[in-house]
């Protein structure tokens, strides 16, 4: 059986950005994880390690948004190698980073970027 586990709306602040100002100023970002597992039986005698631990989805995506990147490309292929790395139960990932009032010459709410990946079985 498959289940999706979210961590919806992590909002953290953090320093990314192309431009030298966003180094020290920072801004507000959220952050959105949908992590896909094949659930173990044990799942049902209410066992955590049978299924993908959100708060281990948000402990990685904080960790890898302190790091500092010009783009957020990098940031969430961070979250996402991680992810992979760090859960082994976990099968499919989407990861998006949105970055709040960004300075940009627009009325424009967020940027944001979205990835999605399935484990590479070999």
């Amino acid at each position: 059986m498959k289940a999706t586990v979210k961590v919806e709306n992590l909002k953290i602040f953090a320093n990314h950005g192309c431009m030298a100002e966003e180094s020290i100023i920072g801004s507000d970002y959220v952050v959105n994880i949908s992590a896909v597992c094949t659930l173990s039986k044990t799942v049902f005698d209410d066992e955590i390690s049978a299924t993908v631990n959100y708060v281990d989805l948000a402990s990685i995506a904080k960790r890898e948004m302190s790091v500092r990147s010009k783009l957020l490309e990098i940031v969430v292929k961070r979250i996402i190698t991680s992810c992979f790395k760090e859960i082994p139960l976990l099968e499919e990932i989407s990861v998006c980073v949105s970055k709040l009032n960004p300075p940009i010459n627009a009325d424009v709410e967020s940027v944001s970027v979205f990835i999605s990946e399935k484990r590479n079985k070999q």
